[in-house]
């Protein structure tokens, strides 16, 4: 997609270039891999990126346990969110009742409700329909040249990245560096994996970075899952947490993708 190119390519190329100024890398070296358009039902919200989505929308169970999830994980960094308890009952209700403690939270700065249940509706769609989990997977792999050595993948991309990278055995992809990483999060993500956590095959390094602050990473230590060739980087992110061009930038990323063009 022309739109999300031009604003990761140059976020991407910036982090390397703060990671080492003399470093060299080209945004036509860069291949972005977009999908959104594979959770949107054909012939609806076609004008808009983000559908007109709110917590009645939340309709299932999977998708509630991943919201009540981040409230939980809200109200145990941030004092200002009340934790959930007993007394949220149903389906709808609990919910609202999530939203409505989340939008005060310091990790759901500048997310608006229909954001928020949209990235809950991506994530199950993800899990629970085989046709689109293939087909997302597919463009990823084509994305994927003879000459790719680094995949650097964001928030649901890395688990895109994670299941694609273990069906190559012959890949010339050497690292993987994932970003805002949902993998460690339980039951939702962790234990929907395709395959069960293993280290993909022919991926020498592993650097995962997270903001511990970011809502969408509740387990933000890889390595405790994967295995120890896994590096858990912390950064900061200020007030955007989870925000892709805030890890593309960073300085320690870069130094991830300059680890692997240089080996």
């Amino acid at each position: 997609m022309p739109q999300m190119s031009s604003v990761w390519a140059p976020a991407l190329v910036g982090g390397v270039r703060n990671a080492d100024p003399a470093a060299s890398l080209d945004e036509s070296d860069i291949e972005c891999v977009f999908y959104g358009d594979l959770f949107r039902p054909a012939g609806r919200f076609l004008s808009e990126e983000v559908p007109p989505l709110t917590a009645e929308d939340v309709d299932d169970d999977l998708e509630l346990e991943l919201l009540l999830s981040w409230w939980r994980e809200a109200a145990a960094r941030d004092p200002a969110v009340v934790a959930p308890d007993a007394r949220t009952l149903g389906v709808r209700s609990s919910a609202r009742a999530a939203i409505l403690a989340l939008a005060g939270a310091r990790i759901l700065a500048r997310v608006s409700e229909r954001v928020l249940v949209w990235w809950v509706k991506q994530v199950t769609t993800y899990f629970t329909q085989p046709e689109v989990r293939a087909a997302i997977r597919k463009r990823f792999l084509n994305a994927i040249g003879d000459d790719t050595r680094v995949v650097v993948a964001h928030s649901l991309g890395s688990v895109v990245a994670y299941e694609v990278m273990c069906s190559l055995a012959d890949s010339k992809v050497t690292d993987l560096v994932t970003l805002g990483s949902p993998l460690g999060v339980p039951h939702v993500v962790l234990h929907r994996l395709d395959p069960a956590p293993i280290w993909p095959p022919g991926v020498r390094r592993w650097t995962n970075i997270t903001d511990d602050a970011d809502f969408v990473a509740l387990q933000p230590r890889l390595r405790k899952i994967f295995g120890p060739g896994v590096t858990d980087v912390a950064i900061s992110n200020g007030f955007a947490a989870h925000q892709a061009t805030r890890y593309l930038t960073a300085a320690e990323t870069g130094s991830a993708i300059i680890a692997g063009l240089s080996s």
